[in-house]
Parts: structure tokens; sequence; C-alpha cells
């Protein structure tokens, strides 16, 4: 039998990542804007580096055997990768300079040394000697330990040629300086540091070159541990994504090779592990470039978050909830709706008990601050805290002994487990016994990335809902192994099944020559089994639609490779102002359609190795509203991108009006909630 074709996952997120930076290059995107895509695009890279690298480097550890029989190319991979990224390095670069030159035209300036005024460079001595200098740290690099995991140095040699670092203080005095001027004029720190090196007693500016490590971010915990066990490895292994591995050494491509050499000798780094860059690394901190107040038409128009129609101005959110089912969209609604849920059952003289699952925490935040209240106000409050996620590992842990500090329960990752749901439970007790509101959603609870991600949250006091949802709980307590579910889908448990169940029925109506689609929502595509799932849908004539944000390791078929009565599988991807996050699956069924969002992607981590939460749509009329977002998002003609077997990334063509997804959905709900406000 023919082995399933599919995508490598690590190039397919390289043409993810070329999406982004095609956004950076779109001439409708306001230019600071661009800015900002660049940055993105640096910023995803990075972590690139430092996750999905570090694991290929991992391979070199395996016996040569045992890759051999597992079919483990890791050099041969990353070679491929790197050179796909040194393509994506220089369009990079002539895209930055493309808008450096067309940023001149709005009298916005971005000077190198030699374009400055007089003026300017008395400036620069003043605003150096005051600011900057004392933080120009000089380090003898006799020692790779020295070199900081993404921080910026310049490298030089002394006069007997040993390697010196020269620390760029960025995270102290900010990446950009703001310089006096008619117009808007910047600096990068870099440079002001370039032109000042004179006065640190060090090697003239030609020689100073810049440089960036990556270092491993993976902390390989052993896995013979208890709860507590595993939060105080994970706080205490934190420092090795400042003394792991390094996986990419970025360095100035004008630095000379035996400078090259003796750094790559140094860290004793492999050739596919240095990497050439240009004059300036860290270009995320463009998400710091400041915005001209005269100048609006550089970011993007006002679109503050919509007031939620019948959540933001209830006097009481439980009765609200309980009297009809309530559905939330951020960015384009206000979400101050689950802060106010939270604070309303943290003085709520009912609310006997708060339970949340915690995935990535604000570091500050008026949820946070109710939960507290409601530990104040005597109420149990259970919170299930990530330990594990990624890069927040330290806010979030930090926060869950401040919780239980105050005296809330507080339950911690388990082995080889994420908990990955965004779930919320409220129990009350009112006159006929105890009573349960839920929230379930796909996004975090985080108010910062809320106006960032786009995504969709349930809020319900449904009976049966409710009580599985509390099974959830149950498992995370420890005190339920298995819950018993009907309506929720609940990975590791059932998700999977119940997926593979809604196709095989799309598959029997289209044999039955009835109508039958599938129509999904997600970030990723990786498992395998949901793949050949899909694919038998298609070769059964179900009508298969989906929108992919990230890597999709799907190979859709040509027109002409379709077999007698086989639909084509239609893939598109959506890169705009928001990070599209939210899932949303829609099954045909006959005609009796089902829905369902919630937390999971079709991906085998998200399925069988974390505990996620999707629930059914039952509410007919959110039903609807939730069916019309999504089809202005499979309508899209102006951000979609077809995901084709190529991967070339091509506009969506198309003869219909122009519809870009995003604002189509403020412009929705601002018009079916707010028309005569």
């Amino acid at each position: 039998m023919k082995e399933m074709a599919l995508k490598h996952r690590d190039h397919n997120w390289l043409f993810f990542n070329e999406r982004v930076l095609l956004e950076a290059q779109c001439q409708d995107t306001p230019l600071l804007e661009r800015l900002k895509f660049l940055a993105i695009f640096s910023s995803n890279l990075d972590e690139y580096f430092k996750v999905r690298i570090s694991q290929l480097r991992q391979l070199k550890k395996v016996d040569k055997s045992l890759r051999k029989k597992l079919d483990l190319k890791g050099n041969k991979t990353l070679k491929s990768i790197l050179e796909l990224i040194a393509e994506q390095q220089t369009v990079f670069g002539k895209t930055l300079s493309a808008i450096v030159e067309e940023l001149k035209t709005e009298q916005v300036f971005i000077h190198t040394d030699n374009t400055l005024s007089q003026n300017q460079l008395q400036f620069i001595d003043t605003y150096f000697d005051k600011e900057v200098a004392k933080h120009c740290e000089q380090i003898a690099l006799d020692n790779p330990s020295k070199i900081k995991d993404g921080q910026l140095y310049f490298v030089c040699q002394n006069e007997d040629e040993k390697l010196h670092l020269l620390k760029i203080p960025s995270n102290e005095v900010g990446r950009f300086v703001s310089l006096p001027g008619e117009g808007h004029h910047y600096m990068f720190i870099d440079d002001v540091i370039r032109l000042k090196s004179a006065s640190l007693s060090l090697m003239p500016v030609q020689q100073l070159y810049a440089i960036k490590l990556s270092r491993d971010a993976e902390l390989y915990l052993d896995d013979d541990y208890t709860d507590m066990d595993l939060v105080d490895k994970i706080y205490q292994s934190l420092g090795q994504r400042k003394s792991g591995q390094p996986t990419r050494l970025l360095y100035d491509a004008t630095m000379p090779t035996t400078l090259v050499s003796q750094l790559k000798e140094l860290l004793q780094l492999g050739k596919v592990d240095m990497v050439k860059g240009g004059k300036y690394h860290n270009l995320s901190d463009f998400f710091s470039f400041p915005a001209p107040k005269d100048k609006p038409h550089l970011v993007y128009d006002q679109r503050p978050p919509l007031p939620h129609f019948a959540l933001s101005s209830s006097n009481d959110i439980f009765k609200t909830i309980a009297e009809k089912d309530q559905i939330v969209h951020f960015p384009y609604q206000d979400f101050k709706v689950i802060e106010k849920f939270i604070q309303q059952a943290a003085n709520d003289l009912k609310v006997t008990t708060i339970k949340m699952s915690l995935y990535r925490i604000a570091k500050e935040s008026a949820l946070t601050d109710a939960l507290l209240t409601a530990l104040k106000n005597g109420k149990k409050v259970l919170l299930f805290v990530e330990a594990q996620a990624r890069f927040d590992e330290q806010n979030n842990i930090k926060w869950g002994r401040i919780f239980e500090e105050h005296g809330a329960t507080v339950l911690y990752s388990v082995p080889n487990i994420k908990v990955h749901s965004k779930i919320a439970l409220v129990e009350r007790a009112v006159t006929e016994g105890p009573k349960r509101y839920v929230y379930i959603g796909t996004g975090n609870f985080n108010a910062k990335t809320a106006k960032i991600y786009s995504d969709h949250g349930l809020f319900t006091a449904h009976k049966k809902i409710t009580k599985e949802l509390a099974q959830v709980f149950q498992v995370l307590e420890r005190t339920l192994i298995i819950p018993k579910s009907k309506r929720l889908m609940i990975s590791p448990f059932n998700t999977r099944n119940k997926f593979l169940e809604l196709i095989q029925q799309e598959i029997r109506f289209a044999k039955a020559g009835k109508t039958a689609k599938i129509t999904a929502k997600m970030n990723s595509l990786e498992d395998r089994k949901m793949i050949k799932a899909i694919q038998d849908a298609s070769e059964a004539g179900v009508s298969v639609r989906l929108i992919v944000r990230g890597f999709c390791r799907l190979v859709p078929k040509a027109e002409h490779e379709l077999k007698p009565n086989e639909k084509p599988i239609y893939i598109t991807s959506i890169i705009d102002r928001y990070l599209e996050h939210g899932r949303i699956y829609l099954f045909h069924n006959g005609g009796d359609e089902q829905m369902f969002i919630g937390s999971a992607d079709w991906m085998t981590r998200n399925l069988d190795r974390r505990i996620e939460v999707l629930t059914p749509i039952l509410d007919p009329t959110i039903f609807t509203e939730l069916k019309d977002i999504l089809t202005l998002q499979l309508n899209d003609t102006v951000k979609a991108r077809v995901l084709d077997a190529e991967d070339n990334n091509h506009k969506v063509k198309s003869n219909r009006n122009n519809i870009r997804s995003q604002y189509a959905i403020y412009d929705y709900l601002k018009e079916k909630y707010h028309a005569n406000s």
C-alpha cells in the first residue's frame, strides 16, 4: 500500500512564516505595521531555532544505527531548513530596506552614522555619556557561557587578537533613540555605540561586528517526578535557557572569515550553526518602534473592542447566562466580560467555588486581582496552572505560588500531559440547589493577548455541559480517572474518536448520494490519522474546506489527480492584523449541522497528550452567528492565501467583491448589535 504523502512539518512551518513576511511586503499594510510583521517574522524564527532546531540537533545523540532504522536524518533536514531560511532572510533584508526608504517620504528617518547633522551628533554625545555608556559592559570572550541567549553583542579583537564582547544594552535603554530634527528621526542604539566606541577604548567602529546566540530552549526534565517536584525542577531549570546548548550564531556577514572561525571553534559550533546575518539582529524589537502621533495613517486605524450586547451591560451576569447561552469574540468584543464574570463571582454571596485552568497568566491583570478578591472573600478557588507553558513557566509558577499563599488550591502539570484547555467553572448555592456556570474558549485568559488574538468563547449554564465540565476539573484534581462525556470533546479521552466518527458520518452521507461537508478552522494540521480520514472523506465525495493558519502537512490533490466522484480539499490561511487563533469545526450531518469550538487543533499532541476541551454549539442563534463569522473567513479575498501542494502561498483568486474577513467580522458584529448606538 502506498504510504500517505505528507508535507515536512519543519519545512512547512517556514512557509507559514513566509506568509508573515509577505504581509510585511504588502503595500496595502500601513508602513509601521509592516515593520511589526518583520518583528513577528523575526520573533517566530528565533523561537524556531530555540525549539525545533534544538530538537533536530538532539538527533545527533541518537545511536547512528537507530537513526538509520527510524529514518531520522537530522543533518540533512537541518541543511535544507537553513537553505530556506537563508533565502527568506535575503527577502527580509530587501523588505526592510524598502520600508526604510518609504518611511523617508513620510519624514520618518532611521539614521546611520553617516546621515547625521551636527546637532544630532551633539545630542548623541550627551545622550551616550549620560544614558548608554554605563550599560556597555565589556567582556573577555574566554568562555562560551558568557554569551547569553538572545542578548545583542558586538564582538571585536584587541591588539593581541583576543576576542572581546561589548554588550548592546537594548533592554536597559531601548533599541531606538529619538533624535532632534525636523520630522521624526531615530537611530538604532547599535549605531550610537558604533559611533561612540572610541570613548570606550575599543577598536575603531569598522571592527565591531554584531552577533547574537540562540540557545536550546527545551528543559529536558527527568520523567520520575511528583507534582511539586515538577514545579521545582522547572523553576530551577529555567536557567538552562541562558546556558543551554547553542543552536545558532547569527553574525554580521561582513565579519572577517578568521574571526568567524575563531567564534565557531570557541563555541564548538558546526558549520550549519553559523548563520550569516545583516548589520542588525533581534529585529523583533521593531514591536517597540515609536509611532509618531501626527502620522496616524502609518498604523492601523482604531477599531476599539465592542461592548458585548448582553454581558457588558448586565447587572447580573449569572442571570444573563442562565437565561441564554452567550458567545464572545475577541478582539472584536471587550475582554472585560471575562474579568466581569470572575469579579462578580468573587463578590457574589451565593458563589461557593471558582475553578479555572490558566495556561498563560498575565503578569498583572484585573483577572488575577479578582481571583485574589475571591480568596479574600472566602471562596473556594481551585486553579490549574500550566507549569510547562513554553516561555511562560516562570511567570505561571510565580502566580501559582502567590495564589497558594492566599489560600487557593493550585494544581500543576502532570507528567507528559499539558493542560491546554481554556475553561472556567463557577458554582453558586441557590434555592433549588447548586448551580454551575461555565466558560469554554479557544484562547487564553489573558487581557493582553485578547487584543491581538482572534478567539471565541462560550458562556453557558446548560446542565449537561456544566456537569461534564465539572468532571474535567475532577480529572485535574485526580478524583476522577476518565470523564463520562457525551457532549464535550475532552482530550485525550474522546476527542480523536469523536472527530473520526463525525468524519465517517459524512462519508456515509456522501456514499448514500446525500450532501456531505466538512468545514474546519484551526491553527495547525499535523496528525496523520486525521489527515488520512479527511483524505478518505474527500475520495468518498465529501466537500472539505479548511482554514489553517500555521503549518499544514496535508497535501491537497490537483484537479487532474482527483478520482471519479472525489471532491477537492481546498485550504486557505489568513494572516492579517490579528492572529487567527480560534478553532471551529462544522459538520453538515445530513442537514442537521453540528458545530464545535475549543482549544484543540488536529495535532497529535492536542488529541493524545494534552487536556483539551471542545464544546458543541447548541444555541441556534449562536450557531448562526459563528457560522456567519466562519463564512466571512472562508470567503476572504484580501488576506487569504491558498495552501496548495507546492506551498507557493498564492493569494486567493476571486471575481467576488473584496472581503477582508477580520474587518468584515468587526463590521458584522457592530451592525448586528450596535447599529443604532
